[in-house]
C-alpha cells in the first residue's frame, strides 16, 4: 500500500503564502499523477491543481497565477506553493496520488492537512 503524507499547513494572514507537501512512501513506487484537492467546511472536495508523470500542470481557476504545483522525482514528492492566499483558500488540502508498484495499480489520498486564511 502506498501512503501519502502531507506536510505544510497552518495559520496565515490574507495576502501570505504557504507551502504544501505530499510525499509517497513505498518501494518501486511508480507515480503517474499527483494533485492536490481542497474541501471548505460545508463544501464539496474540489480539484486545486494537479501534475502528472510528463510534468504537465492543470490548475482550478480560482488558483491560477497564485500558487504553483511542483514535484520531486527522486523523492516521490509533490509541493504547492501557495502565494497571495485569501480566506477564500481555507480548507482542507489532501493531497491524491496514482501509479504503479510493480505491476499493480495504485490510488490514494493523504490524511488532509489544514490551511487556515484570516482576514
Amino acid at each position: 500500500q502506498v501512503q501519502l503524507v502531507e506536510s505544510g499547513g497552518g495559520l496565515v494572514q490574507a495576502g501570505g503564502s504557504l507551502r504544501l507537501s505530499c510525499a509517497a512512501s513505498g518501494s518501486f513506487v511508480s507515480i503517474n499523477t499527483m494533485g492536490w484537492y481542497r474541501q471548505a467546511p460545508g463544501k464539496q472536495r474540489e480539484l486545486v491543481a494537479t501534475i502528472n508523470r510528463g510534468g504537465s500542470t492543470n490548475y482550478a481557476d480560482s488558483v491560477k497565477g497564485r500558487f504553483t504545483i511542483s514535484k520531486d522525482n527522486a523523492k516521490n514528492t509533490v509541493y504547492l506553493q501557495m502565494n497571495s492566499l485569501n480566506p477564500e483558500d481555507t480548507g482542507v488540502y489532501y493531497c491524491n496520488g496514482d501509479g504503479l508498484v510493480g505491476l499493480l495499480k495504485w490510488q490514494n489520498w493523504g490524511q488532509g492537512t489544514q490551511v487556515t486564511v484570516s482576514s
